[in-house]
């Protein structure tokens, strides 16, 4: 493919401080004085301050980026630190804004940085990306990862995009509308996967887990191609998708090709009537709304409800079985006491319907209350007297045991 030119335009010159400052990126042919001032008159917006969010902000701040958008409406949780290290023990609690912020501007003060503490969706994704050059979406929850496609597609923008899982990665560079005349193909993220899958149908990172140290080498890799498209350095990653699988250590190579422009209209609409959120930028929570076939609607209980329940069972009375989806490794953090272990994809494929009683009634909880629902829709297409706990084990740990941990 044509080089694809830079981004932005040189900013003012460097100040002797600012020489010094990023000399060793002075010293390289393809970005140095001139790209670094480009880096420094760029505006670049990061959706997600978590795992992929966190090093890419630390890396754009300390290679100069003048102005940093940070998206994301949600506070920094004790299990946010395995990975998202943009934050620290004494920013549990607070907006992950506030503390990226803080975390960037202890790099270089100079930074403009710009907080939106916002939940993404239709009525402002448009607004709160429209004042930058590229977008960088760190997020992991499909409906937001379309929102922010959709919303650069109708602005032009570009657009860095990762997503991760256990051990698993994917980095692309999208660019749905480029400018007229720049040689540079449209790309987005439909080209690769048409339509998100199903509410609940893929297990979030909060489900299944992640490598922490995965997120910084992701990450890293997000912001070299930042800093590539902002100065117009080498080749992006335009039409090409680096697929890591970090147990084998190997990275692979996928070709991308865009389809025609216009292809993709009339699309965005089903995807950007989800509710969104930049939610910490490697995991979605599941809050999202139950997948699964079929329309019944399922009986679901509160947890202060189980609780007095499972307390009038041991007495002798209101016999039922609680039965819990979640994988192995999810129990082993946090659990509800009497719970028996029947994981969702034995549920859905029926291999786990045996060891259930058809004479009881079953209540059925996951971490969140999205895989339970999906479960109890299965169990009572199957026959079963089955309801779900609403909110699940997240319920529980809040509402009736805060002693417990969270994940």
């Amino acid at each position: 493919m044509p080089p694809v030119p830079p981004l932005v335009e040189p900013g003012p010159p460097l100040t002797r401080v600012e020489v010094e400052r990023w000399s060793r990126h002075l010293l390289l042919p393809q970005v140095g004085e001139e790209g670094q001032r480009r880096l420094r008159n760029a505006r670049v917006c990061v959706v997600g301050a978590g795992g992929l969010g966190a090093p890419v902000l630390l890396y754009l701040a300390a290679a100069g980026v003048g102005r940093l958008g940070v998206v994301d409406a949600d506070a920094v949780e004790l299990s946010n630190l395995q990975r998202q290290v943009v934050h620290g023990r004494d920013d549990v609690g607070r907006a992950k804004v506030d503390s990226a912020r803080d975390a960037v501007h202890a790099l270089d003060p100079g930074v403009d940085v710009v907080t939106h503490h916002v939940r993404l969706g239709t009525e402002n994704v448009d607004a709160v990306l429209a004042g930058y050059d590229l977008v960088i979406d760190g997020t992991d929850n499909f409906p937001t990862r379309y929102l922010v496609n959709d919303a650069c597609v109708r602005l032009g923008l570009p657009e860095v995009w990762g997503s991760i899982f256990r051990f698993d990665a994917q980095v692309a560079v999208f660019w749905g509308a480029p400018p007229a005349g720049s040689g540079v193909a449209p790309v987005q993220l439909r080209d690769l996967f048409p339509a998100p899958p199903p509410a609940g149908s893929v297990p979030s990172c909060a489900e299944g887990g992640v490598l922490g140290a995965l997120c910084g080498q992701v990450g890293s890799l997000m912001a070299t191609e930042a800093v590539k498209l902002l100065t117009g350095a080498g080749e992006p990653l335009l039409g090409r998708v680096l697929v890591l699988d970090a147990l084998a250590a190997r990275w692979t190579e996928v070709p991308l090709v865009g389809r025609p422009a216009g292809a993709w209209a009339g699309t965005e609409t089903p995807v950007q009537a989800c509710a969104t959120r930049a939610d910490g930028g490697d995991g979605d929570d599941g809050r999202g709304g139950a997948g699964g076939a079929g329309s019944e609607v399922v009986r679901t209980t509160t947890a202060r409800a189980l609780a007095d329940r499972l307390a009038v069972r041991a007495g002798g009375g209101d016999d039922f079985v609680l039965v819990d989806v979640r994988e192995p490794g999810e129990r082993s953090i946090v659990s509800i006491p009497g719970a028996v272990g029947v994981p969702l994809a034995r549920v859905l494929d029926g291999s786990g319907l045996a060891d259930l009683p058809r004479d009881l009634p079953l209540v059925v909880h996951c971490r969140s209350g999205v895989r339970s629902e999906q479960a109890a829709r299965a169990l009572a297409s199957a026959g079963f007297d089955a309801t779900s706990l609403a909110g699940g084990v997240l319920a529980w740990v809040a509402d009736v045991d805060p002693s417990l941990p969270t994940y």
